[in-house]
């Protein structure tokens, strides 16, 4: 143990800067966690669209959604969320199934809601590019 000490006390900037490193290790690990804790593929996605009507919440830009995005999808930029979430739905308990062109900007929508009440939350694993990679369908209207 007083070897520890002795290599702390003569290497503080080395320490210090492992120290540093560590921290952010786990808090970039636990929001990875956080996050994927309510991930659906394309298929298990589906099925909560159709037995617990869902809503669809594409958090892409408006240029990409009108490119094509999943049917019955509401588009709310990621930027525009937080002043949106009123118009999004009335019940907080309602299932929300989040995506984007990768999953990693409808994580951050997903993390967005839940702090905001909203308990039924859910995000498309890898988005719509994996849901293109599934042969789904998309549509422009």
């Amino acid at each position: 143990m007083e070897q520890i000490i002795e290599f702390a006390g003569n290497h503080l900037l080395l320490v210090g800067g492992f120290v540093v490193v560590l921290t952010l290790v786990i808090k970039a690990e636990y929001e990875h966690q956080s996050g994927r804790a309510n991930q659906l593929d394309p298929t298990a996605a589906i099925r909560l669209m159709n037995n617990d009507d869902a809503v669809v919440l594409d958090v892409r830009e408006a240029a990409d959604f009108n490119n094509g995005h999943i049917k019955n999808a509401k588009n709310i930029p990621l930027s525009s969320l937080k002043s949106q979430l009123d118009s999004l739905v009335k019940d907080k308990n309602t299932p929300v199934l989040a995506y984007c062109r990768s999953g990693n900007i409808s994580g951050k929508a997903s993390r967005i809601l839940k702090s905001s009440g909203f308990s039924n939350v859910h995000n498309i694993a890898g988005g719509i590019l994996s849901w293109q990679e599934a042969n789904l369908p998309l549509t422009k209207k």
